[in-house]
Parts: structure tokens; C-alpha cells; sequence
């Protein structure tokens, strides 16, 4: 009996002991290959115990103090381990310049990006094509950048806003709690849905789209950034909502088709006339090709995920520092009457904010210091040497910039970690360490790499202007 439960007792106890000895010795070697002479052309390596795994937990706590105290041991270039990856960083003004402006045939983001985003957005489009086709769907999105178009949103999303304080059960009353993220992320997909994606859209996002919407957000999770194909359950649940919502977009263009036809002219209504989708189904590629069905209702899944995600975070973030600040929310009412002449009773005009600069500078400020961009990924193509350096970034690696780690910096913000928008008013007139334009493929841009204050990113991949004011 005693050898039966010494035989059991071992047969657990040994590949217990077996796994033991084999992370120690994984560890060990880990250890001591990190402590071998390393080439001149190589970037520091950021210590670590875990194989594999390397830095990720301390990365993914808090990128910013990673990247701080890195900098701090490393200088301003250096590579760490995420999960098998070597991510080399290369921080400030020079960074930027180095990765965000860097030649396509040396730098790619589709491979960083595509297995995060294709299963979420849809094949064909963003990150899942080639940069030339890309670059031509920037620019039908463009469309909702007009000024006819920008002047036509102000008064839906005021609308939509007012309506949503009047009909949320949470804002009922005079005094109350307010899930403030949760309540700007519903804002947002409402405004976002009714301004750049038309009526029809906006009447779609009751509770099961919205509920569409969370499963399919939920792809966006770090493990896909390595195995998107993994069987998990949000994983099943996202694809599912893809092709939920690629159908109901594309039942939307079904529809439109189906009222030109029985039409003798344009069919569509006047709610069409600023509408992305009416847009996107008049648009052809360069080499003759009609933009697709299915590409126009990827687009679209696209365009409401990107209008959302930046803008919902940062109107909370705004509405967050403004309840610790009502010093400031009264000085903002009193710019709305002094410059609008506001009563309480006529409503916001596009023109009315180039008025209202303490307003812009609130937006600035939060962006700055809540920048929902900490990390921007190129995958090496081809040897990059860092310029004045000896270093040579080899394919094997993946460059990452970080505009955050400028955001904050006392270099270049005084008190840099304090909220305060009326930095923007001492700050001397910006000058220009940048001024080159290009044109990607989307049209006439500065360059922008160089500047300290990047919250929507540089470069050719860039939150398109259209974004930016829609979430961003």
C-alpha cells in the first residue's frame, strides 16, 4: 500500500519537479545571455527574467512610467522583449522624425496592425490592403471633412446631446451620480452615427446595435495582437458581430439601390446629402474598380469604431478634470457669454468655435495629458542606421514612438503633469520645427513629426483630419 502511494506521490511530484528545473534553467540562460557583450550597432536591452514573456507586465501597467524610467537607465533608444518581440524604442522629437516619417519600403504598419484590426474592421480595408489602396480610402473618407459637411454636423450633435441629457434616466433630477465613460461613450456613438453616417445609421443604434458594437470592440484585446485567430469566447462573439453589422450595412446599400431604381433621377433624400455612405457608393478607385459592397460596409464599420473609441475616452477625461475644476467650467460659461453672446436659448453654429479658445485649449490640455496614444508600432523591413549614432535597427525588430513621453515632458510643458489649459495661452507663439508638407495619397499635409504635441499621432498613417473631429 505504502509503494502504491510513493508511486502516486511521484508521479506528481516529478513532472512538477521536471517543469521547476526547466523554467530555472529557461530563466537562467535568459539571465546570463543578457549579461554577454552585445554588438555596438545594437540598441540597450531592457532587463528582464521572463523568456518570452520579457517586459510585458511592466509595459502593459503603465507604458508611460516603462518608457520613463527605460529612458532614465537606456537614453533615448532601446529595445525590450513583448512576448517574444523585440520593440525597439526610439523616444523624443528624433523618434518621431525616425519612425513616423519613415520610408514605407523600411517601415510597415500593416503588419503590426492588421491581425488587431481586419477581424474587427473587415478585410480589403485600413491595414488589411495594400498603402496605395489605403491612401484611396482616406481620401473618399475625406468626404465628410467639407466645410459644407463640418458646418452641417454642429447642429445634430447638439441635438443629440441635448436629447440624450433629457431622455437618460441618470441625468434626471437635480442632483445624482453619473457613469461619466459610460455615458460619453453613448454620446459619442450617437453623435458619431448621426453626423458622419446619416439618419438611417442613427436610427439603427438601439440596444442590440450597441450591443454589436461592445462585441465587436472587445476583439481590440492584447492577446490578438499575437493570436487573433485564437477560439476564445470574445473572440467568437466579435466575429459574430462583424457579420451582424457588415449585413445591416450592407442591407442600407441594398436599400439605397433599390430607391434609385424605382426612381427616373438621384433618389436620395435630402438626409442622403452628407451621407458617408451615399458618398462611399459613388466612389471608384483609381484603376477603374467600384468601391465594393462589401469594402463600403467594412468602411463603415470602420469609421463608427474610430469615431468613437478616442472621442468617448477624451470627452470623459474632459468632463472628469472639469468637475475638479469648476473654477474653469465658469470661466467657459462666461466665454460663451461674452464672446456668443449666450442666453441659454440659441444653439451652437460651426462658426462659433474659433470664439471660444479656452474651450479649445480644455480640449488641448486633456489631450495632451490623456493622450489615448502611448505606443505607435512600425515592423523593420529593411536596416535602418539611427542617424548620428552607431546603431543599426535591424528586420528582426519592431520600432515603437511614443508622443505621450514628449506630452509630459518638463522639456517642453512646464509643469508638465498639471492640467492647466491656460498653458496654451502663455506658451509663445509655437514655432514651426516642421514645416515640410506632403501629400500620402489623401491630400496636402504638414509632415508634423517633429512637433512635441502629436495626440492623434504623424505621418502617413495619422488620424485623418475627418477623425479627428469626430473623436478625435
Amino acid at each position: 500500500m505504502l509503494q502504491f502511494i510513493m508511486t502516486i506521490i511521484t508521479s506528481i511530484l516529478w513532472p512538477m519537479g521536471y517543469a521547476i528545473i526547466t523554467l530555472f534553467l529557461s530563466i537562467l540562460f535568459n539571465v546570463l545571455f543578457q549579461l554577454l557583450p552585445r554588438r555596438v550597432s545594437e540598441p540597450p536591452l531592457v532587463f528582464h527574467y521572463l523568456p518570452f514573456i520579457g517586459n510585458a507586465i511592466s509595459y502593459g501597467t503603465d507604458p508611460f512610467t516603462f518608457y520613463t524610467e527605460c529612458r532614465k537607465k537606456h537614453g533615448d533608444i532601446f529595445t525590450f522583449i513583448l512576448f517574444g518581440r523585440k520593440m525597439t524604442v526610439y523616444l523624443g522629437l528624433d523618434g518621431n522624425e525616425f519612425i513616423l516619417n519613415g520610408r514605407l519600403q523600411d517601415v510597415n504598419a500593416e503588419e503590426i496592425y492588421a491581425p488587431l484590426t481586419t477581424p474587427v474592421f473587415g478585410k480589403d480595408i485600413i491595414y488589411d490592403c495594400p498603402n496605395a489602396k489605403l491612401m484611396e480610402q482616406k481620401k473618399f473618407v475625406k468626404f465628410g471633412l467639407t466645410q459644407k459637411a463640418l458646418e452641417s454636423y454642429v447642429p445634430l450633435i447638439e441635438k443629440e446631446v441635448l436629447d440624450y441629457i433629457e431622455s437618460a434616466p441618470t441625468f434626471q433630477g437635480s442632483a445624482g451620480k453619473v457613469n461619466v465613460s459610460a455615458a460619453m461613450a453613448e454620446i459619442t456613438i450617437f453623435t458619431a452615427g448621426r453626423a458622419l453616417q446619416g439618419v438611417e445609421v442613427r436610427n439603427k443604434l438601439t440596444a442590440e446595435f450597441a450591443e454589436l458594437y461592445h462585441d465587436l470592440d472587445l476583439g481590440f484585446q492584447p492577446i490578438n495582437f499575437l493570436m487573433p485567430w485564437a477560439p476564445l469566447p470574445q473572440n467568437r462573439r466579435r466575429d459574430a458581430a462583424h457579420a451582424k453589422m457588415r449585413s445591416i450595412y450592407i442591407g442600407l446599400i441594398n436599400e439605397r439601390r433599390m430607391r434609385v431604381e424605382k426612381s427616373t433621377g438621384d433618389a436620395r433624400n435630402k438626409d442622403d446629402d452628407h451621407d458617408m455612405i451615399s458618398n462611399l457608393m459613388g466612389c471608384v478607385y483609381k484603376n477603374g474598380q467600384q468601391l465594393p459592397d462589401k469594402e463600403i460596409a467594412h468602411m463603415m464599420i470602420t469609421l463608427l469604431m474610430a469615431g468613437q473609441h478616442s472621442s468617448s475616452s477624451s470627452s470623459a477625461w474632459i468632463m472628469l478634470r472639469l468637475a475638479s475644476r469648476p473654477d474653469i467650467v465658469e470661466e467657459l460659461y462666461q466665454e460663451q457669454v461674452r464672446n456668443l453672446g449666450y442666453n441659454g436659448l440659441q444653439g451652437l453654429k460651426y462658426e462659433d468655435m474659433d470664439k471660444l479658445p479656452l474651450l479649445e485649449n480644455v480640449v488641448k490640455e486633456t489631450l495632451r495629458i490623456h493622450s489615448s496614444i502611448h505606443s505607435l508600432m512600425r515592423k523593420v523591413m529593411e536596416p535602418m542606421r539611427v542617424p548620428n549614432s552607431e546603431y543599426i535597427i535591424t528586420p528582426d525588430k519592431v520600432l515603437v514612438a511614443s508622443p505621450i513621453v514628449t506630452h509630459l515632458s518638463e522639456e517642453y510643458f512646464t509643469n508638465a503633469s498639471v492640467w492647466d489649459p491656460h498653458r496654451w495661452e502663455r506658451r509663445e507663439e509655437e514655432k514651426e520645427t516642421d514645416v515640410d508638407t506632403i501629400d500620402y495619397g489623401y491630400g496636402v499635409m504638414s509632415k508634423g513629426t517633429r512637433s512635441p504635441y502629436l495626440p492623434f499621432g504623424a505621418g502617413r498613417h495619422r488620424y485623418i483630419d475627418f477623425l479627428t473631429s469626430s473623436h478625435n
